[in-house]
């Protein structure tokens, strides 16, 4: 088994996951500007987030340096089919981008720049992390959830709420 199919198995058991739970999230008025914590980013931003990552994907396997902006203001989704749209996008382009890609260009170095901080690292390792990085915030997404009275799904087996 290849690099990329290794990675594809957890891709896709991620993907499936992360709609189930971006499917609850509601997008209203009151929901989204809800955090938890002042220090915390808010509940349209985090989703919005949530739904990005898969995409990021691509943007590694296809690049071997990317600068973010010093003025990056992000795009926020306006809809719940706003955020589902962009996460399934996001998800085509992130699998086509790892279904084509070999274990040659996966052992190529990526880098990362925004302002001062940069960071290189291997490929496989990159998408590694941001599978990581995706599971970290749909955790705190299904904590936001969770704080407004809100089902959750499992996601590797039943939650509470269906049980």
């Amino acid at each position: 088994m290849t690099i990329c199919q290794t990675l594809t198995v957890d891709f896709e058991d991620e993907m499936k996951n992360t709609r189930k739970l971006l499917e609850r999230v509601p997008y209203d008025d009151q929901h989204r500007p809800y955090k938890p914590h002042e220090k915390s980013m808010a509940l349209e931003y985090l989703a919005t987030h949530v739904a990005e990552i898969p995409g990021w994907t691509k943007l590694a396997l296809e690049t071997e340096v990317f600068e973010l902006p010093a003025d990056f203001k992000p795009d926020l989704a306006t809809s719940k089919e706003d955020l589902l749209h962009r996460f399934d996008k996001a998800v085509e382009e992130g699998r086509a981008a790892l279904n084509s890609a070999t274990d040659p260009e996966m052992a190529k170095n990526w880098t990362f720049k925004y302002k001062e901080f940069s960071m290189t690292e291997g490929r496989t390792k990159t998408v590694r992390s941001f599978l990581n990085h995706l599971v970290h915030h749909r955790a705190q997404l299904g904590v936001y959830l969770r704080l407004n009275g809100i089902p959750i799904p499992g996601m590797y087996g039943p939650s509470a709420d269906e049980m």
